[in-house]
């Protein structure tokens, strides 16, 4: 019997950090989000802030995101596949800029299962997960935030931080149940190798 793989459920948030060329800015991490399927326990660290046991303690901003980047990776690597909501055009190119910047290597390739990219063809229906998820009947719901709260988390205040963490949690556990009605439905092609 073939060993079941050991997939991890991640989603990341950023902020735009400064533009390259007019209209176009590059990003920073402000968040990642991670739990393996079939856990209940996801993992999460903010920039600039270490969360432990669902309360974020240990307000230093302005610090770099390497131990961020670091806990994700060791999370990466433990993984045979990973999944999450257009991670192989969003997510993963922006952890690997990251990792790059920071002087850290970049992430291996991985085989992925992506809810946006790897869903079966289909006309005049919105891609989001939120949507998806609707359509689906899964009862996790995505944290909304209005402007000012994107702006406090943007700016990183502690208060800012609290609602990163909140949505980014959110987005983890609405996918993990998204991707499963998906596969029940047979949504989903079979997954593809992320070459970095």
């Amino acid at each position: 019997m073939p060993k079941a793989l050991r997939i991890l459920d991640f989603d990341i948030e950023n902020r735009p950090l400064s533009y390259w060329i007019p209209d176009r800015p590059t990003a920073e991490i402000t968040s990642i989000a991670a739990g393996f399927v079939g856990h209940r326990r996801v993992h999460v660290d903010l920039l600039g802030v270490r969360c432990q046991h669902g309360e974020c303690t240990d307000y230093h901003l302005g610090t770099s995101g390497e131990n961020m980047l670091a806990r994700f990776v060791k999370l990466y690597d433990q993984a045979d596949m990973v999944t999450g909501h257009y991670i192989r055009k969003h997510d993963l190119p922006i952890i690997n800029a990251m990792l790059l910047e920071a002087g850290m290597p970049g992430l291996s390739q991985k085989l992925t299962c992506d809810t946006k990219l790897d869903m079966t063809k289909k006309a005049d229906i919105p891609a989001t997960q939120e949507h998806l998820s609707d359509m689906m009947g899964t009862r996790a719901t995505k944290y909304h935030m209005k402007q000012s709260m994107w702006r406090e988390a943007n700016r990183l205040t502690p208060e800012g931080m609290v609602l990163t963490r909140k949505r980014v949690v959110h987005d983890v556990r609405q996918h993990q149940e998204l991707r499963l009605a998906m596969l029940e439905r047979g949504l989903l092609h079979p997954p593809k190798m992320w070459r970095p």
